[in-house]
């Protein structure tokens, strides 16, 4: 993307490197007006694709500038463990990249009416699908190296989560996404990410123990480390579900309407870790949003395939707690009449109702 390349900037120099780039003036103003100049000026300003590249003396700086797409780096995971390790707390990380998004939008906007679309199926399928696909991986990446790699923005920011980073903020301009983030914390080193179709995702069960639940996925890889941004940044909407989850994929809200994403967590129930009616299985963070005597009495019964909320339709967070509650004290009292009773009450609601997953 850009001509001139300064590979690294020394001790002395309190500027950005000059691309001979209108964007890169407007990437400078940008982080002038998310931290302070003095700041900004202290970045140490880079354009590599290898974690062996990071410069060494990043304790000199406030931070590290990288503008070479994300989507060109093989090992992009390594590369942001790489650059966590070079940093200390408090110093910041910016990394461009292109989005899924602003790829079709480019690829659309080349190439001629009909044939765009044709180019773009073939150009999804073979650098999105395959290097996440297990039979074509290790052939995708032997060709290509890793070089433009399709990536959504969420798997992105995520992916800069799960390395021990916080997002400041993050920008789009012409076809590149900016996302500027500061480390706070040491790489998960997670091995295990949401990534293909059939995931397993960490829940909380019988007795507060995490276990594993089959789902089909319906967001995009690495979702589960954009909870806490998701919910700092819009709160919740009706039903309990995060307002504004730019993390969902369009299939995914098909799956979720039908149920077709639960599906393979009847694996959970024949396995033991489940029943069939119960409140539903919660990941960590939304555990944690419950109040203490909630999670007390939750912990003490396996979570179930058909939750109460199905029986009650509440909408807020507040109401999705009370119908909790109150099948937790029933069931307590009538373990097999209150499933059999919440099971025929959802079974109404879903069948003759219309109630929907969203």
């Amino acid at each position: 993307m850009f001509e001139s390349v300064l590979t690294r900037v020394n001790e002395s120099e309190r500027k950005p490197p000059s691309y001979g780039k209108e964007l890169d003036a407007k990437l400078y103003a940008y982080l002038n007006t998310l931290v302070d100049e003095n700041t900004v000026s202290n970045l140490a300003w880079d354009f590599h694709k290898n974690e062996s590249e990071i410069p060494d003396n990043l304790y000199r700086h406030t931070g590290l500038v990288n503008l070479h797409r994300i989507n060109d780096i093989k090992r992009i995971n390594k590369y942001l463990e790489a650059a966590n390790r070079n940093l200390t707390n408090g110093q910041y990380l910016v990394i461009s990249m292109e989005t899924m998004s602003s790829r079709r939008t480019r690829i659309l906007n080349k190439y001629p009416s009909g044939f765009n679309r044709i180019y773009y199926f073939f150009d999804f399928f073979l650098k999105r699908v395959f290097p996440k696909w297990k039979p074509t991986r290790k052939l995708y990446f032997l060709i290509t190296k890793g070089r433009n790699r399709v990536i959504s923005l969420t798997e992105g920011l995520a992916r800069m989560i799960s390395c021990g980073f916080e997002i400041v903020d993050f920008k789009k301009a012409a076809y590149n996404t900016y996302i500027v983030a500061r480390k706070v914390k040491e790489p998960a080193y997670d091995m295990q990410p949401t990534y293909g179709a059939l995931i397993r995702l960490n829940r909380v069960g019988k007795g507060g123990k995490m276990f594993r639940v089959f789902k089909m996925r319906t967001m995009y890889p690495y979702s589960e480390y954009l909870q806490d941004y998701i919910f700092k940044k819009h709160d919740l909407r009706e039903g309990g579900k995060f307002r504004n989850d730019f993390r969902m994929t369009s299939w995914g809200k098909f799956f979720r309407r039908y149920w077709i994403d639960e599906l393979p967590m009847v694996i959970n129930w024949f396995r033991g870790e489940m029943k069939l009616v119960g409140v539903r299985p919660l990941s960590k963070h939304y555990f944690e949003l419950y109040p203490k005597s909630l999670q007390e009495m939750r912990v003490k019964v396996k979570p179930g395939l058909v939750p109460p909320y199905y029986a009650d339709m509440p909408k807020t967070l507040e109401e999705i707690e009370e119908s909790e509650r109150n099948y937790l004290i029933a069931y307590e009292k009538s373990p097999f009449l209150t499933d059999v009773r919440y099971f025929f009450r959802a079974f109404l609601n879903i069948f003759l109702k219309g109630a929907r997953s969203k």
